[in-house]
C-alpha cells in the first residue's frame, strides 16, 4: 500500500456511493433501526462534515469523516475499510489522519458512537488504541445498550 493516499471526498462518485451503500446495509444488518446512527449520502455533505477517502492507487480502501458539533468539539462518523484491506492498516491511516485535522481546526474534544455488538469489537480496539475512552452519550445521543460512545481530549 505505498500509493496510499487520503483525500477529501466531495461524495459525487459513483464508487463512494456503492460503498456507502454497503456500509448502510452493514450497519442495518447488526443494530436495530433505532440504533442505526449511519449518516446517508445526502446527510454526509452537509457544510459540518469533511469526508474522507483512502486510496491505494485506484482502489477504495477506507473513508472516514468528522462532524462539527461545536467550534471545541466534533465527532467521528462514517469510518469503514474495504474488506480487502482490513488488517492492512488503512483505518489506523486514516483515524491518525482525522486525529490530526481535529487538532489543526482547534478542536479539544472528539468523540463518536459505535455498536456494542462483537461486529463492532475491532472498531471499539481501534479507538481504544488511539486513545478514545468510553463516555456518556453526547450530541443529542441517548443510552442505548447497542451502542458504544467514546471520548479523546485532544
Amino acid at each position: 500500500m505505498t500509493n496510499m493516499r487520503i483525500i477529501v471526498d466531495d461524495l459525487l462518485g459513483t464508487e463512494i456511493a456503492d460503498f456507502l451503500a454497503a456500509h448502510i446495509q452493514d450497519m442495518q444488518a447488526v443494530s436495530p433501526p433505532e440504533s442505526k446512527h449511519a449518516l446517508d449520502l445526502a446527510d454526509l455533505r452537509k457544510p459540518e462534515i469533511t469526508f474522507w477517502t483512502v486510496w491505494d492507487n485506484r482502489a477504495l480502501a477506507g473513508c472516514g469523516a468528522i462532524k462539527a458539533l461545536n467550534a471545541h468539539h466534533a465527532e467521528v462518523k462514517s469510518m469503514r475499510t474495504a474488506a480487502a484491506y482490513r488488517q492492512r492498516g488503512v483505518a489506523s491511516r486514516l483515524l491518525a489522519h482525522m486525529i490530526a485535522e481535529a487538532k489543526r481546526r482547534g478542536y479539544q474534544r472528539l468523540s463518536l458512537e459505535t455498536g456494542s455488538m462483537p461486529f463492532f469489537e475491532p472498531a471499539r480496539r481501534l479507538y481504544a488504541k488511539f486513545g478514545f475512552e468510553c463516555c456518556a452519550p453526547f450530541a443529542g445521543y441517548q443510552e442505548d445498550p447497542n451502542s458504544v460512545f467514546m471520548t479523546k481530549e485532544l
